[in-house]
């Protein structure tokens, strides 16, 4: 029981963090949104169901289900969202070394990220 609760706050905590992320480009909407599905999916139905039928945040659960697929779109926000990252590190970062160590986490992962499929395998 204990277990449940902790993942449902979870769930309502990434999901917050998801919706913040709509509004401030610097943090990732959709990584929020996929682990509050995964919590959500062990610990409440009915909020599971919602998030899943929710006509802005159901399709890139969905996809991501579908065997990780990521669309095009999501992949030029990201790239747009982390190279305004790099360039604020670069700004405003006084030691290069820590802005050039998160640029390169930043650069590894959008070549994940380009690497995943941008449709669900038939």
């Amino acid at each position: 029981m204990p277990v449940r609760w902790l993942l449902l706050a979870l769930a309502v905590l990434s999901l917050a963090l998801a919706v913040v992320g709509v509004f401030l480009p610097v943090l990732p909407t959709v990584p929020f949104l996929l682990v509050a599905a995964w919590a959500a999916a062990l610990s409440s139905p009915r909020l599971s169901h919602w998030l899943e039928n929710h006509p802005r945040l159901g399709p890139p659960i969905t996809d991501w289900r579908r065997g990780g697929v990521v669309s095009r779109r999501s992949k030029w926000m990201a790239t747009a969202a982390m190279c305004a990252s790099a360039v604020s590190m670069l700004l405003f970062v006084p030691k290069r070394w820590v802005a050039f160590l998160a640029i390169g986490c930043l650069a590894t992962v959008l070549l994940w990220l380009w690497l995943r499929p941008e449709e669900a395998p038939p």
